[in-house]
């Protein structure tokens, strides 16, 4: 019997300790590559996103109700995110996947996914901001809703002093006879409060009464400052039985509030009409506009004053008097100043 050497004897490999070499190297293989993708997935969370098209930045619009991998999805399809998958994982792992929220998103180019799901988480959506000033015509409130272009309908003329003119913030695809519901629905909130803490004693019996003289108060100054003083000498004027004499008033009657393109002229002040307040007694049938919120309030709590006039000063405001005598004076002296200003370029 021929007897084995030594280096034959060391020169083997025990096949246990093949297996535990190869089952080492598939672990460090396995564990590289669990590196690797874990590497990727972080840099892929929290790195720069993809590069936006033609754009410097991307919307996305995600609908109510939907669920995480649509959202994921819509990401991936907007080139937002560069895998669907890793922001479906990172959503469930944050918790994030239970407070997504709808609406319209903007983002800019190479915003990390990180960014992006935290935006969606705290509903950092696009606002879209519809603003009626104070004292247009509900026909004009109208053309603003219709020429809004992220809403969607069409919508009715209000009727007039419906609306509480305001900034408001609507979504895109909203319907516009929506919009318009909640600007009236702000109106009577504010109107129903007014009245319940309005100043006792005055002149009309309704809220609707009280809108009409709002909406002459609002064409009659820009001044917020002047209101409650204006309002004050309207409500006088209706206690001692006087015509309120308002030119906004007949300008409405004449062209639905539209500019006349020219000054009252004496003609158009003899024209009867149901808003010429020169010839008729009390409030017009209906508002001449949709007053704000200063032109409400003044008209519902008013300062105490004698005063029964005001005319311009000429430098943006008025002067009040509480006689005709006071009064006649400071038109004199409005129309004195008016003769020393150079005439005004046609319009």
């Amino acid at each position: 019997m021929i007897p084995r050497s030594k280096a034959g004897v060391s020169g083997a490999l025990h096949p246990v300790r093949r297996l535990l070499i190869m089952v080492l190297g598939a672990a460090a293989v396995i564990i590289a590559a669990v590196l690797i993708l874990g590497l990727w997935t972080v840099w892929t969370f929290n790195g720069p996103g993809p590069l936006a098209g033609r754009r410097a930045s991307t919307d996305v619009v995600l609908r109510p109700g939907a669920s995480l991998p649509e959202i994921a999805a819509a990401l991936g399809r907007k080139h937002l995110i560069a895998s669907p998958a890793v922001f479906v994982a990172a959503a469930q792992i944050t918790g994030a996947a239970r407070h997504l929220k709808a609406g319209e998103y903007e983002f800019p180019s190479r915003t990390s996914m990180k960014q992006i799901l935290l935006a969606i988480r705290e509903g950092d959506v696009v606002r879209h901001l519809v603003t009626i000033p104070e004292g247009v015509t509900s026909e004009a409130a109208t053309a603003i809703l219709m020429h809004s272009p992220h809403l969607t309908g069409v919508v009715p003329v209000a009727p007039e002093g419906a609306i509480l003119p305001e900034t408001y913030e609507t979504q895109r695809g909203e319907d516009r006879a929506a919009v318009l519901q909640r600007m009236m629905d702000a109106r009577d909130s504010l109107l129903a409060a007014l009245w319940r803490r309005r100043r006792s004693g005055l002149p009309y019996q309704s809220p609707d009464q009280a809108v009409v003289l709002a909406s002459i108060v609002e064409k009659e100054t820009a001044l917020a400052a002047e209101r409650p003083r204006i309002a004050a000498v309207f409500v006088n004027r209706l206690e001692h039985g006087m015509r309120l004499e308002s030119d906004p008033t007949v300008i409405y009657g004449l062209s639905g509030g539209k500019p006349l393109g020219h000054g009252l002229r004496a003609s158009e002040l003899a024209l009867l009409t149901p808003y010429n307040t020169y010839l008729i007694d009390g409030l017009p049938p209906t508002p001449i506009g949709n007053p704000g919120r200063a032109a409400l309030a003044a008209v519902l709590d008013p300062p105490r004053t004698s005063e029964l006039y005001f005319v311009a000063d000429g430098y943006g405001g008025h002067v009040f008097a509480a006689s005709l005598e006071a009064h006649q004076k400071n038109v004199a002296r409005w129309r004195a100043l008016e003769k020393t200003r150079p005439p005004k370029a046609p319009s």
